[in-house]
């Protein structure tokens, strides 16, 4: 069961394929490093993120990006164990996410190559 969330007011809407902390490589001019983030990915294909797990659903998303048609994969051009990109179809931003493990990584390509092609 899910507190705090309105799955139990709406228990027709679908789950969400997957969820959980990933630490984002932020790019901005004045933060350069890897921010802890809280993401969801729904099952319309769109990957949103909050600042905390607690703002789902409370808060609007930091962003929301649609993952049909973008390119994911691991990437080890950074140095760090359990990285991975996401470059979307549309936008011209890449996207550097670090999963705590190679397990947690995996689930979330996974889950990420499904809503790429659904």
């Amino acid at each position: 069961m899910v507190v705090g969330s309105d799955i139990s007011r709406y228990p027709n809407t679908p789950r969400p394929t997957c969820r959980g902390y990933l630490h984002k490589r932020t790019q901005s001019a004045i933060l350069k490093g890897w921010r802890k983030r809280w993401f969801v990915l729904k099952h319309n294909g769109y990957l949103h993120y909050y600042k905390h797990k607690k703002d789902e659903g409370k808060c609007r998303p930091l962003e929301v990006t649609k993952l049909e048609g973008a390119e994911i994969g691991v990437d080890t051009s950074l140095g760090k164990p359990f990285v991975f990109k996401c470059v979307p179809q549309t936008g011209s931003r890449i996207f550097y996410f670090c999963a705590t493990s190679n397990q947690e990584m995996k689930r979330w390509l996974e889950a990420m190559d499904k809503a790429v092609h659904p």
